[in-house]
């Protein structure tokens, strides 16, 4: 039968090598043709979304700073509830009216006649302006009640008048450094999620896989998450936990050393003019931020802002993001269960290392950059210029008229203080409008609830920041397009610590010298181009 079978073939060998030819070669003709086909299809879903991606990256960017913006204001109530808590004005004004009270009644039993006389002295008008608006947390309720050793007159006011200050200017500096550091957060990961989709767009599934279920190896620490792992994203967020709850307690009590310098000598009776209050806060200021330019330029704010790197990990635990590793039981014979040792195993995380380290140390880098400490001085500018220009001096010292009169009444109607110049020299007459430090210290006690406001938005400090500090969607779109392009050829490699440079090698240090749309459209458009090959024209 063999060689029959090998006779068969040998007289149609002929005729089967054709056959064998033609079907071998009319497959390759169909897969050469369907390969065509496919990357036809590939590169016309490419192009096409190609067109549409200067568009999706803007939505993308703006979408990202409105959420910094709702995280602030969300952020905000922890923030103000604790710094209220550590700086308690209002029981200080409650128990200086408990001691007003107390001497009226002295006074109408004629107990002493010099007390009565030193009440007419305005302390009874100070206190109704500190009475007037002012807020209190149930947490001072709760102390207030508590008993506490007496104190004169005199200590209560001179605490009052540091509490006061120090609160809203930690309020201020407190909510600066938070609104820098959601921005970098929320930037960082909004850069990752954009390399995810670029990735994810740019390498389809094959036809026919689409609605495939495939299995993603997450083991591996080497592997790209690209900003898809969100048990590294909650993590890296917490940490804004340390602003909220023991980095604000260092910027206080720096502040506090900073006001008592400047205003231990003053008493709230006092009468400041426009220019002293003015002057006072400008050397409190200086003490704080640095006595020079060059000072304020090089001052690092990384320790009220981010926790040391021994104490990241007992921050994720304290603040509940994961759980501590269970301790031994008191019988050492007992074996934990498998179940138990896996969620130990789990719920602890080690911050020396993985893709949380190379986030927290980018963020790092950032706060110490020297266009942070800018950014934070431009912001600071903004918020202490609306506190004590328009809220200060515009509702407590009279304004101007804007309303000029006639040109033949001017010099008879013009009875306020005059500027004159003397040899290029301006010389205040005397008769300037003062205010007493009290009333100033009032309206401070209540800005203070309105700097921290985000339960009741909006919160015009931050509005004010919002219009004027443009250098912040600057700073954005910068952290925004680092690194793009080398993420996406090294498909989230380790990069050289501290390098912050973006696709074209522009760093942090140019913020405000390329305008945020262009950064945004150029920079992001570039890396979208290196990986999917598009052209895109800019609508």
């Amino acid at each position: 039968m063999l060689s029959a079978t090998r006779k068969w073939l040998r007289r149609n060998r002929t005729g089967i090598a054709v056959g064998a030819a033609v079907v071998g070669g009319t497959y390759i003709v169909g897969q050469y043709v369907l390969g065509k086909i496919n990357d036809a299809r590939e590169r016309s879903t490419l192009d096409k979304i190609a067109k549409e991606n200067p568009t999706s990256i803007r939505r993308r960017f703006e979408q990202n700073q409105i959420d910094c913006s709702i995280t602030v204001l969300a952020l905000l109530p922890t923030l103000t509830e604790n710094i209220v808590d550590a700086l308690p004005a209002e029981q200080l004004t409650q128990e200086l009216q408990q001691k007003k009270q107390e001497r009226q009644q002295r006074a109408a039993d004629g107990g002493a006649a010099s007390e009565a006389s030193s009440m007419r002295d305005g302390d009874s008008a100070s206190l109704s302006s500190f009475q007037t608006g002012s807020f209190m947390h149930t947490s001072q309720m709760d102390q207030s009640a508590m008993p506490r050793p007496r104190r004169t007159k005199a200590q209560l006011w001179n605490e009052l008048k540091i509490t006061s200050i120090v609160r809203a200017f930690t309020m201020i500096y407190s909510i600066s450094l938070l609104i820098l550091l959601t921005r970098i957060q929320l930037n960082l990961l909004g850069r990752l999620n954009y390399l995810s989709s670029v990735v994810s767009l740019s390498h389809p599934p094959p036809p026919g896989r689409e609605s495939t279920i495939a299995l993603e190896n997450h083991e591996d620490q080497g592997a790209a998450n690209f900003g898809n792992d969100f048990e590294t994203n909650r993590r890296f967020l917490t940490f804004s936990w340390y602003l909220l709850h023991r980095g604000y307690a260092q910027i206080m009590n720096k502040v506090r050393t900073a006001v008592e310098e400047v205003f231990s000598n003053l008493s709230p009776n006092e009468g400041i003019t426009q220019q002293r209050i003015s002057d006072l806060v400008l050397e409190i200021r200086k003490k704080v931020e640095g006595q020079t330019e060059q000072d304020r330029y090089s001052t690092r704010w990384l320790q009220f802002v981010l926790p040391p790197r021994e104490e990241e990990e007992s921050l994720l635990v304290e603040s509940g993001v994961i759980t501590p590793p269970s301790t031994s039981s008191a019988s050492g014979s007992e074996k934990p269960s498998p179940s138990a040792e896996e969620q130990r195993r789990t719920s602890y995380v080690d911050t020396s290392s993985g893709p949380l380290r190379k986030l927290l140390d980018e963020a790092a880098d950032l706060v110490d950059s020297p266009s942070f400490s800018r950014l934070h001085m431009l912001i600071l500018n903004s918020m202490f210029t609306h506190l004590i220009d328009n809220r200060v001096i515009a509702q407590l010292y009279p304004q101007p008229n804007i309303q000029s009169p006639p040109p033949s009444d001017t010099a008879s109607q013009f009875q306020g203080p005059r500027i004159q110049e003397l040899d290029s020299s301006v010389t205040v007459v005397p008769g300037e409008p003062r205010v007493k430090l009290a009333s100033i210290l009032a309206v401070l006690t209540r800005q203070a609830h309105a700097i921290g406001n985000g339960s009741n938005p909006p919160n015009e400090y931050l509005g004010r920041v919002d219009a004027e500090v443009k250098e912040l969607d600057s700073f954005a779109a910068v952290i925004y397009t680092s690194n793009l392009e080398a993420g996406i050829e090294q498909q989230q490699e380790a990069r050289t610590e501290g390098a912050l440079k973006s696709s074209h090698g522009m760093g942090v240090s140019d913020v405000g010298d390329v305008p945020v749309e262009e950064v945004v459209e150029s920079k992001l458009e570039s890396a979208w181009e290196r990986v999917t090959g598009s052209t895109i024209s800019s609508r």
